[in-house]
């Protein structure tokens, strides 16, 4: 009978120490989660996103509700709040509180306000007409085409403008259609643990390329580099051509 007492005992303790032991590992892989979102307990946040065209009030695309549920996802897993705010209405300062911008620069005036501060090193052609080069990314001295539906790109960063470890980053979506935006937000939610091991609190950019998303959708990405340096550094400035015409 004592033994089995003992026994008992012995497991039971194990079992106690194994729930303490999850629960521990647990809060810590909630720590380094919050800490890599901005996000701790009951912090507040802001989904950016564009107005649809032809909507009264704030309408979102499709594929930008999808994006918006993904990163929906994350907020409440970290214990944090969001509102959601059409891209001509937010008028925070950077770094208040933690910001995710979704959509395009050619629609998203916010989303091109940190890009053109915080990524001079990218510029995003916004030809109205079907042209080559209509929605390349040009990051430093590389061009990214687009081909709809087949090879699509979207830039993904997590920016803090050099403002110290206490400031809430913003979170950049920068795609080249609306498709790839979703793929950005499901990449990160996927992927956050081991970008956070390795970029820590620090600003990134990365590229991704978004395959076949005729058949695929959001779901097949591949990382195609980080370009951090080259789109944080200033691109030159094509120097204006004089043009002498005789008279």
């Amino acid at each position: 009978m004592r033994n089995l007492v003992l026994g008992l005992s012995a497991v039971g303790i194990a079992v106690v120490l194994g729930w303490l032991a999850r629960g521990a590992l647990w809060k810590r892989r909630l720590r380094r989660k919050q800490a890599f979102f901005g996000l701790p307990d009951n912090s507040e946040s802001l989904l950016v996103v564009n107005r649809d065209a032809g909507g009264g009030e704030l309408m979102v695309v499709r594929h930008d509700v999808s994006a918006l549920l993904e990163l929906a996802a994350v907020i409440k897993d970290c214990g944090a709040h969001t509102q959601v705010v059409a891209h001509d209405a937010a008028q925070q300062s950077f770094g208040e509180r933690t910001e995710f911008c979704v959509g395009n620069p050619v629609a998203h005036r916010r989303l091109a306000a940190h890009m053109h501060s915080l990524l001079p090193g990218v510029r995003v052609n916004t030809e109205p007409e079907p042209v080559p080069d209509r929605g390349a990314f040009q990051i430093g001295a590389e061009r990214y085409r687009m081909e709809a539906g087949l090879t699509e790109y979207v830039i993904l960063a997590r920016l803090t403008a050099d403002q110290g470890q206490d400031a809430r980053p913003v979170f950049l979506f920068c795609g080249q259609r609306a498709v790839t935006s979703q793929a950005a937000t499901r990449y990160l939610a996927r992927h956050h643990e081991k970008l956070a091991r390795k970029h820590g609190g620090n600003s990134f950019v990365l590229l991704l390329k978004v395959v076949n998303s005729q058949a695929y959708g959001p779901d097949v990405v591949e990382l195609v580099g980080e370009v951090t340096r080259a789109a944080q550094t200033p691109l030159p400035t094509p120097s204006p051509r004089a043009s002498h015409r005789a008279k």
